[in-house]
């Protein structure tokens, strides 16, 4: 399965770009600025959450010409099962509501949590290579997308325990009545303990995908999940009650899974990404994204975005990540200023000259 008759209008740079004719490996060749990566980011959004660069709705929209009325902006692909089109899937947003985000589903209205239910969209960039040095909460959001590429719920749960921290955080500061706490309480750790669990289960998996895999040339990483309270609903929900006093003072919960965090070791030597070289955090993090990538192709539709990943890459190793990718099930995407990097895949790939917003199959 795969995705096909893939269209942008009015997105970014591209004013009308379709793709058509695709492949299990999908090149987008241009000069920077060409709006190759606007493609993935456009892919992206047939998913749940705001993509691959996390970019308000508003700016997503291709800039009006001068006396031209602001457009909204309309993403589109067919997904294929065996030649067949199982699926339409579109979001999209009108000019009149730029910043409300519409998804549909062979026609009809859904939410963007559907989209998840017919494929999983993972993805790689260069604005990651600094994970392992960024902050807990770039690490958490990076897990949760990775769950909910795997567990389509995950986003609602996530969502829900975080308005039930907000309320909490008033009702505290209003000093409310107990027996509010305790019911919105009740709310945050069923939630909470939902998150806490899911998180757990991917980070156990990937661990399990990850010793599968050779130890060379990409380094391999060590991962803990290391939670930031209890992570049973019970234990969470009398945490909660517990520490009502302290996150008064501090105006905001100071225990729960929105304080989990991700520690990433290089395995051989057990020294922590954040001091490894950017070398070998790059290659830990194409690592987990290929661990990844093989959890999501289980059992539906997977498509793996890899942003100028080939060639910050020696020969070895990118060898062996177009033998990885190859074998595995999901659909790829990538992007490269030129096509001498994937000369290894040139023949067997569908490729894309982009320029100036525009396509031109090669």
């Amino acid at each position: 399965m795969s995705l096909a008759k893939i269209t942008l209008q009015n997105f970014r740079n591209h004013r009308e770009s379709a793709l058509t004719e695709t492949a299990h490996f999908n090149l987008l060749v241009g000069e920077n600025g060409a709006g190759k990566t606007n493609v993935l980011e456009a892919i992206s959004l047939l998913s749940p959450g705001r993509g691959l660069r996390r970019a308000a709705l508003i700016d997503l929209a291709r800039h009006p010409a001068p006396g031209e009325q602001a457009p909204g902006f309309a993403i589109g692909a067919s997904l294929l099962e065996q030649g067949q089109v199982s699926a339409r899937l579109g979001t999209y947003t009108e000019p009149e509501r730029p910043t409300r985000r519409l998804v549909r589903v062979n026609g009809a209205e859904a939410t963007a949590a559907a989209l998840s239910e017919w494929h999983a969209v993972s993805w790689l960039t260069p604005a990651m290579d600094g994970l392992f040095t960024d902050s807990a909460g770039a690490r958490r959001r990076f897990v949760d997308r990775m769950t909910l590429a795997i567990e389509p719920g995950h986003a609602r749960s996530v969502s829900q325990y975080e308005t039930a921290l907000r309320e909490r955080n008033r009702l505290l500061e209003e000093r409310t009545d107990a027996r509010w706490l305790d019911a919105i309480e009740a709310q945050a750790a069923q939630h909470g303990s939902q998150i806490a669990a899911a998180r757990s289960a991917l980070i156990a998996r990937l661990t399990d995908e990850l010793s599968a895999l050779p130890p060379e040339p990409f380094a391999k990483p060590a991962l803990t999940y290391r939670p930031g309270g209890p992570t049973n609903a019970s234990d969470l929900m009398a945490s909660f009650a517990r520490e009502r006093p302290r996150d008064a003072a501090a105006g905001r919960a100071l225990t729960g899974p929105h304080r989990d965090e991700l520690a990433v070791e290089m395995a051989s030597s057990g020294i922590a990404a954040a001091l490894c070289s950017t070398g070998e955090q790059k290659a830990m993090l194409i690592a987990i994204t290929l661990a990844h990538g093989a959890l999501a192709a289980e059992g539906r539709p997977s498509v793996l975005l890899l942003d100028e990943v080939a060639a910050h890459l020696d020969p070895v190793r990118r060898t062996e990540l177009f033998r990885r990718l190859r074998a595995g099930r999901a659909q790829v995407w990538m992007t490269g200023t030129e096509l001498a990097p994937f000369d290894e895949i040139a023949e067997e790939a569908a490729v894309w000259r982009v320029s100036g917003g525009a396509l031109a199959g090669l």
